[in-house]
Order: C-alpha cells, then sequence, then structure tokens
C-alpha cells in the first residue's frame, strides 16, 4: 500500500463483475483474501469508463479518465493505489494516492467510481477500508455466474420507483411497531 492511514485496516480488491441499465449500474469488487464482494451503484457513463478499458478496446477519443491518466503521466506522475475509505449517508467516499517526481505522496478526494476507472487505466491496486465494509451489505463468495446473470437481470427491470417503494415501506427502528421507540 502506498499510503498509510489513521486506520491500517484496508484490504485488496479487483473488479469482479459490472451490472447496468439504462440508468444505474453497480460495480461489484471481490475482496483478493477473504469471501467478501462489496456492490456499488454508480453511474452508467462511469461504469461505460470502466468496462471499456477492460475490454482492451481503446476509444476513438480520449475520455475524462483517458485526459487525466495522460495529464498524470506527461506530469511525471504515478498513481500509486486508490481506497474506498468510508460511507456516509449512502454516500461512498475514496481517494487517489498520487507520487510527485520528487516522490512526496498527494491523496486527492474522488468519487469511487472515478477511482475505479483511474485505477484500471494505471494497473494499481484497489482496497477497501474495514470501515467501508462495515457500513454497508456485502455479498459473499462464493457467487455463481447464475446469481451474477440473475442480479443483471433484475437490475435491467428495476425501475427507480422499485427502489423508492421499498424505502418507503422500510420500518424504521425507532418506529413503535418494532418494539424500538426512538428515545
Amino acid at each position: 500500500m502506498a499510503q498509510e492511514e489513521e486506520n491500517n485496516d484496508k484490504v485488496e480488491v479487483r473488479i469482479y463483475s459490472i451490472a447496468t441499465s439504462l440508468t444505474e449500474s453497480i460495480i461489484f469488487l471481490d475482496e483478493l483474501k477473504g469471501s467478501r464482494i462489496l456492490p456499488i451503484w454508480i453511474g452508467p457513463m462511469e461504469a461505460q469508463a470502466i468496462a471499456i478499458r477492460l475490454s482492451g478496446y481503446p476509444s476513438p477519443r480520449p475520455m475524462t479518465h483517458d485526459l487525466l491518466f495522460s495529464l498524470i503521466k506527461k506530469l511525471d506522475m504515478k498513481l500509486l493505489d486508490v481506497t474506498i475509505s468510508d460511507i456516509v449517508e449512502n454516500t461512498y467516499y475514496s481517494h487517489l494516492f498520487l507520487q510527485k517526481p520528487d516522490g512526496e505522496t498527494i491523496k486527492l478526494d474522488a468519487r469511487p467510481s472515478d477511482s475505479v476507472a483511474m485505477a484500471v487505466r494505471f494497473g494499481c491496486p484497489i482496497y477497501i477500508s474495514e470501515r467501508g465494509f462495515s457500513k454497508t451489505q456485502v455479498l459473499s463468495k462464493p457467487i455463481s455466474e447464475d446469481e451474477v446473470i440473475k442480479f443483471k437481470q433484475d437490475l435491467k427491470n428495476l425501475k427507480p420507483t422499485d427502489i423508492i417503494s421499498q424505502l418507503l415501506n422500510r420500518k424504521r427502528p425507532e418506529d413503535p411497531e418494532n418494539g424500538n421507540e426512538k428515545q
């Protein structure tokens, strides 16, 4: 790992799969030395930027992440690694760790989708903090290809109203019906 965080509790992950629909996409990050898979909802354009690079086919014109890649290289800098560090109110936070020519490391705030898009361009490690894993629902390996295919199919049929209705129907912990009155 290129940098030391206050909690040196990061685990390396790889891209397991990307599922897309017309309005949303999910990237699945697979823990290399463990059994967890973290799904992160990202925009379709960001998913496309990651998928295009993973496919090996060059874009006819530089996309935004390709431009950033070229700029960083021209400045003689390196992307050492990226870390998805936290989740606050359902928003994921991540950082890029760049090394300047003099060896100094720079930490930049970034969206996880942009961090992953840059990581696949530079071929650098992707990490997730244990704090990030602990604040969200994760999938457990082994997950079969059939499960991934079914999830992708379900995602294609998902409408924004489905998500909203699930959120509205979910009982909050402080609801008296749950036996947990707000103190």
